[in-house]
C-alpha cells in the first residue's frame, strides 16, 4: 500500500479546516498540504445536521472567514447558506482540489527519529489509506459525529410514536399535523419549535430548566447600508470589527454584573411574552448569563410562535414515556406523536483519533493545553477550538494564522520540531478545566476528557478575542515554552 506525504495535514473540511487551509496557502504557501474529511462532503456540522430550521446561532459577519465577505441579505444564516458560502470559498482558492472525501482518520502516531506524524484512514467505501505529514492541524471538531447525548428515558420503548434526534434527522420525516414534543431548551430545541410550528399541528418545548434567550433581527442593517456605498471586503471588514467589539463588550457587561444582566435579559422575554405569560418559571434560569451559552431567537420567532398558539413551553422533569406520550413529575401529560431528543451533544477530544507520541499513547486529559490550541509534550500538533462566547470562526482564524507564523519560523530556523514544554517555573502552577467558562451539561459530562490549563501564559484558554489577538498575533513564537529542535535522524547526522 503507498504512503502519500505532505508537508501538513488538516483533518477536517468545516469552517475551521477550510480556513486552515486558505491560510496555509497564502501565508505559507511553499508548504503541500491535503484535507481528510470523514464525510462525503464539506461543512462539518453545517452538512451534519438537517433538522427544519438549522441556522447559525450568530452573526455571519463573525462565523464567516476572515478573508472571505459574507454578502447575504440575513446575517442570521440557514443551514444551506451557509453550504453554499463554504463551497464558493473553496472553489474560488482552490482548496477543492486539496480534499480527500470518505477518509476517517482513526489513528496517528508520531516519530521523533523522522519527524513525522503517520495518519491512518479508513475509507468509507472500504480499506484504509495511510499519510505521513511533518505538522497535523486537527479541526475535526469539538463533538463525536456518531451519535448525540440522549439521556435515560424510561419507558421510551413503550411509545408508539417516533423518537429523532436532531443529529440523525430522517430526510422524510413527516410532522404535519402531528404533536411534536421537543425535549431540551438550548439552540436546537429554540431553533426546531418555531421551524416545526407553522405545521405540526402543536409543538410543546418540554425542559427542565429555563435558559437566557435573546432576540434579535436576522438582518444587519449596519451591514447591508455598508455594502451599498463601500467595497465588499471594506464594508464586511467595518462589520466584523462593530460586531466582534458588540460581542465581547456585551459579554464581559454581564460577567461583571450578573445581576443586571438577568434582569435585562429576562426582561427583554417578559415584554416580548406579554403580562400573562409565566417568564419566572419557563425564562429565568438559575444559573448566571453567560454561565452556559445564550440562545438566539431571530426576529423572536420563538416569542411569536408562542403567542400564536401553535407552540408552548413546559418546564418539568419527565417521569416516564407512555404509548401516546410523556408522563411528567407533576402529573400532566403531554400527548405526542413524534418526540426530538434535542438533548445535546457527546464532546470528544480530537476527533475521536487515538495518538501515539514515540510509542506511548497520549491521554490529552494529562496534557495542559499551550494556547488553547497545542498540548504540553505533543509535538507538530494543532487543534482548533472556538470561541464559546462568540463566533467559532474569529479563533480558528486566530489559530489559523498562528499555526503558519510557527510553521514560518521552522523553516527559518531549520528546526523540524516544534513541542511545548513546561518550564521549571511551571511546576508550582494551579491548573484546572480547559472549559472552565461553561457549566452546561455536555461541557460537564466531558470535562474529564479535555486538557487543563494552568493560571499564566501561555498555559492558558482565554477565550477572549482581544488577548487572543495579542497572544496569537503578537508574541514571540519562540517564547521559551515552544521549544524548536532537530530532529533525533538530524542530530545524528549532525
Amino acid at each position: 500500500m503507498s504512503v502519500q506525504h505532505v508537508d501538513v495535514l488538516v483533518i477536517g473540511a468545516g469552517l475551521s479546516g477550510i480556513g486552515a487551509a486558505y491560510h496555509l496557502q497564502v501565508e505559507s504557501p511553499n508548504r503541500t498540504y491535503l484535507l481528510l474529511e470523514g464525510r462525503a462532503d464539506i461543512g462539518g456540522t453545517w452538512d451534519l445536521f438537517r433538522y427544519p430550521g438549522v441556522r447559525s446561532d450568530s452573526d455571519m459577519h463573525t462565523l464567516g472567514f476572515e478573508f472571505k465577505p459574507w454578502n447575504s441579505e440575513k446575517a442570521i444564516a440557514d443551514g444551506p447558506s451557509i453550504m453554499a458560502y463554504l463551497r464558493q470559498t473553496i472553489a474560488e482558492y482552490g482548496i477543492d482540489r486539496h480534499i480527500r472525501f470518505g477518509h476517517m482518520v482513526r489513528r496517528a502516531e508520531w516519530s521523533s527519529v523522522t519527524a513525522t506524524w503517520t495518519v491512518e484512514a479508513d475509507l468509507v467505501d472500504g480499506g484504509s489509506a495511510t499519510y505521513t505529514c511533518n505538522f497535523l492541524s486537527m479541526c475535526s471538531g469539538y463533538y463525536s459525529y456518531k451519535e448525540g447525548y440522549t439521556p435515560d428515558l424510561p419507558g421510551s420503548d413503550q411509545f408508539q410514536g417516533q423518537i429523532v434526534h436532531p443529529q440523525a434527522w430522517p430526510e422524510d420525516l413527516d410532522f404535519a399535523d402531528k404533536r411534536v414534543v421537543v425535549i431540551g431548551s438550548g439552540a436546537t430545541a429554540m431553533t426546531l419549535v418555531p421551524a416545526m410550528a407553522p405545521t405540526a399541528a402543536h409543538v410543546t418545548m418540554l425542559q427542565r430548566s429555563p435558559t437566557y434567550v435573546a432576540a434579535g433581527p436576522s438582518v444587519d442593517v449596519i451591514a447591508n447600508g455598508l455594502r451599498k456605498v463601500l467595497p465588499d471586503k471594506v464594508a464586511y471588514a467595518i462589520t466584523r470589527k462593530k460586531n466582534t467589539a458588540f460581542q465581547q463588550v456585551m459579554y464581559k457587561r454581564m460577567r461583571k454584573n450578573p445581576a443586571k444582566a438577568k434582569d435585562f435579559l429576562v426582561g427583554r422575554v417578559g415584554k416580548a411574552l406579554g403580562p400573562d405569560f409565566d417568564v419566572d418559571t419557563h425564562f429565568t434560569p438559575a444559573y448566571a448569563p453567560w454561565d452556559q451559552r445564550l440562545c438566539l431567537v431571530p426576529n423572536g420567532d420563538l416569542f411569536e410562535a408562542i403567542k400564536d398558539g401553535s407552540a408552548s413551553v413546559v418546564t418539568d422533569h419527565i417521569d416516564a414515556f407512555t404509548e401516546t406520550g410523556i408522563a411528567l413529575t407533576s402529573g400532566e401529560h403531554l400527548d405526542a406523536d413524534i418526540v426530538v431528543t434535542a438533548t445535546g451533544l457527546n464532546m470528544v477530544t480530537l476527533g475521536e483519533v487515538d495518538f501515539v507520541v514515540d510509542g506511548e499513547p497520549v491521554d490529552f486529559s494529562e496534557t495542559i493545553a499551550y494556547k488553547g490550541f497545542a498540548y504540553s509534550d505533543v509535538p507538530n500538533l494543532a487543534s482548533t477550538f472556538g470561541y464559546v462566547n462568540a463566533s467559532w470562526t474569529l479563533r480558528a482564524d486566530l489559530i489559523a494564522h498562528y499555526v503558519c507564523r510557527l510553521l514560518n519560523h521552522m523553516d527559518a530556523t531549520d528546526t523540524p520540531i516544534c513541542t511545548p514544554r513546561l518550564r521549571a517555573s511551571d511546576a508550582s502552577m494551579q491548573t484546572g478545566p480547559m472549559l472552565d467558562h461553561l457549566t452546561s451539561g455536555y461541557v460537564r459530562r466531558a470535562a474529564d476528557l479535555y486538557p487543563k490549563q494552568g493560571d499564566r501564559e501561555p498555559w492558558i484558554n482565554p477565550q477572549n478575542y482581544a488577548k487572543d489577538k495579542r497572544m496569537f498575533r503578537k508574541s514571540p513564537v519562540d517564547d521559551g515554552v515552544m521549544r524548536f529542535t532537530g530532529s533525533h535522524h538530524q542530530s545524528v547526522g549532525r
